[in-house]
């Protein structure tokens, strides 16, 4: 009876051992991931120039295809523009305001009345943010924190909406101390008499962790220690990945390494039931001196692969079986926010829904509307002073092997005969040679990406569909006449997106660098002389100092 007993103990015991590892989740987060697939939002931010009337705004999100979106306040206008559009919203509660709803039932009860019951089931809201980053910027509101939560909750309950809206607030990722190696990140202990309740409320309503993730202060304040690739989701060689010494997980990346240093952390308050939704993430597409890395191309290769990796669903080394869901930050430039000049660029439009630059998301799904595969430009910028633009031009005709034999004289795209004529072909063409690949339309500012095609009469720009027509004619004839095989390089498409505000992360990490520089045209430091198109030849010419 006793061997029975041992061999009954062994076996259970090898079974958990053999158990995968989201076994260790409990049910309800297993129910909320089957119900629930990974998504890409974006964060709303209005502190910019002749900001889009609610109207407008809801009308260029439903172009863009954006399916999530996240509010910093309750605007009623943004939200009664939403109805009917089955764009899901996080509308929040802001910090100003955490003081009178954490000290008033009736104040909460009045907010949920006001800006959720009034506009729910037409405007489809699936969250209040109750603050944002209160421990860590207002700590001294903290103390309001949780009865504001609980407040809103209740009102949700009499409202008999609270299985459809969650409450949460989203925290900075400085609330984790030691994220690397992540199994021994902890939150830090000065906020566990709030963290604690705040968990136990969140496992009670099954509700997310709302968490701001930034790998770029992650990066900025680790150069020479966290490798820019690794920042960036870049591919690794095996010996450039973080290993976790006690689990031995591999980290290609540090978003992966923040997120699980929160499922850790949460562990370690024996929580193991609630998911973590990133409400911002992104990087800024400028800085100042002092932030060399702000970028269009960081920015792009940021947001690009951080959407691949959403709808991978390929989750964390961690939990693999589990893939947050993200806010980038931010859908427009905020050009009235306060320097550094990094706030102001965080978003993938600009004010006046051009796009900052165009997200190459390809094969994840219908992201965008404006995805305009195989129907992007790049021509001179407006307002572009002529000698840069010159020195612009010449770049392209020379050292960047753009084809410029079409603004020749004489031929198809030689007319009009100005310097930005000329150079909207001689970057489209580069642009187009270069695939479009990220930062190829930039030449220091003074080029634009388009998605109107610049073609005019008989000039036929390099990127447009009349020249694929043509080029498809021209192959179809070949092909019928019986002449030699052609090859094709394949081209690679490619798309804009939609998605924090600065906020610094305090991380200290320990692991292996690798920084990767970056290589741009400089109309200052370009030795070469003017590209005169009567010289069929110049194009060819190279620089020797480039």
């Amino acid at each position: 009876m006793a061997n029975s007993k041992l061999t009954a103990i062994f076996s259970l015991l090898l079974l958990l051992l053999l158990l995968p590892a989201d076994s260790t989740l409990l049910p309800e987060i297993k129910q909320q991931r089957k119900r629930d697939e990974p998504y890409v939002g974006i964060n709303i931010g209005t502190d910019v120039s002749n900001f889009l009337s609610p109207a407008d705004l809801v009308a260029f999100l439903q172009l863009q295809k954006i399916t999530h979106v996240r509010l910093y306040d309750a605007d009623g206008g943004i939200l009664k523009a939403l109805a009917k559009t089955k764009i899901r919203v996080i509308i929040s509660v802001p910090n100003n305001q955490l003081l009178g709803i954490g000290s008033s039932n009736s104040t909460a009860a009045a907010w949920i009345g006001r800006n959720v019951a009034a506009y729910y089931p037409q405007t489809l809201i699936i969250a209040v943010a109750v603050g944002d980053e209160v421990l860590t910027t207002i700590p001294y509101s903290s103390p309001v924190l949780m009865p504001a939560i609980e407040s809103l909750y209740s009102a949700l309950v009499a409202a008999n909406l609270h299985t459809q809206i969650k409450i949460s607030t989203p925290h900075a990722a400085s609330l984790v101390l030691d994220p690397f190696p992540p199994s021994q990140a902890f939150f830090n202990q000065s906020f566990t008499s709030i963290l604690s309740p705040l968990l136990q409320f969140l496992s009670r309503t099954q509700s997310p962790l709302m968490v701001n993730l930034y790998p770029y202060y992650v990066f900025m304040q680790n150069k020479g220690v966290v490798p820019l690739d690794n920042s960036l989701f870049k591919p690794l060689t095996p010996s450039k990945e973080m290993v976790d010494p006690n689990t031995l997980l591999h980290y290609t990346n540090v978003f992966d390494a923040m997120i699980d240093s929160v499922y850790f952390s949460m562990k370690n308050l024996n929580f193991t039931d609630i998911v973590v939704l990133v409400t911002e993430t992104g990087w800024p597409s400028k800085g100042d001196s002092k932030e060399p890395y702000a970028m269009t191309d960081n920015a792009d290769t940021y947001n690009s692969n951080l959407i691949k990796h959403v709808f991978d669903r390929s989750g964390t080394p961690l939990h693999p079986e589990l893939t947050s869901s993200v806010y980038i930050y931010e859908l427009f430039n905020e050009d009235l926010r306060s320097p550094p000049v990094s706030e102001a660029n965080w978003g993938l439009f600009y004010g006046n829904t051009t796009p900052v630059y165009l997200l190459h998301v390809s094969g994840s799904g219908t992201f965008l509307g404006n995805d305009t595969t195989n129907q992007t430009y790049c021509v001179a910028a407006d307002d572009v002073d002529p000698k840069t633009l010159q020195a612009a031009l010449d770049w392209a005709c020379g050292p960047g092997r753009s084809n410029c034999s079409e603004i020749q004289p004489g031929e198809t795209c030689y007319q009009p005969n100005n310097v930005k004529d000329h150079a909207s072909y001689a970057f489209d063409s580069y642009y187009q040679k270069e695939e479009r690949a990220a930062g190829s339309c930039d030449f220091k500012g003074v080029a634009t990406i388009t998605t109107t095609d610049p073609s005019h009469g008989s000039c036929i720009f390099p990127g447009s569909k009349q020249v694929i027509n043509k080029t498809s004619d021209r192959v179809n004839s070949t092909v019928s006449s019986g002449a030699g095989t052609l090859r094709f390089t394949s081209i690679q498409t490619s798309g804009s997106l939609f998605g924090v505000a600065a906020r610094g992360s305090g991380t200290r990490y320990k692991f292996g660098s690798r920084l990767r520089t970056s290589e741009s045209f400089d109309p200052e430091h370009q030795n070469i002389d003017h590209y005169h198109p009567a010289l069929p030849n110049d194009h060819e010419r190279q620089n020797p100092n480039h």
